[in-house]
C-alpha cells in the first residue's frame, strides 16, 4: 500500500518506506548510501530511521 501523502507527522518521519521513489532519493543523499544498501539496511533492520542509520554506521 502507498504512503498516504495527507497524513504526515513524526511516526512518518520515523520510518523509511523505500517503495516511495522520492524516500529513496532522500535518504539515499541523507545516508550518501546506493539504493541497493539503502533497500538491504531496511530488510536487515526494518523501516526505522534510528535502526538504518545503526545499520549504515551513520548519523540519524
Amino acid at each position: 500500500m502507498a504512503d498516504d501523502k495527507s497524513k504526515t507527522g513524526k511516526p512518518d518521519r520515523d520510518r523509511i518506506n523505500v517503495r516511495e521513489n522520492y524516500e529513496v532519493t532522500y535518504w539515499t543523499n541523507r545516508f550518501d548510501v546506493t539504493p541497493e544498501q539503502l533497500t538491504n539496511a531496511v530488510a536487515s533492520v526494518g523501516p526505522m530511521v534510528k535502526d538504518v542509520a545503526r545499520y549504515l554506521g551513520k548519523s540519524a
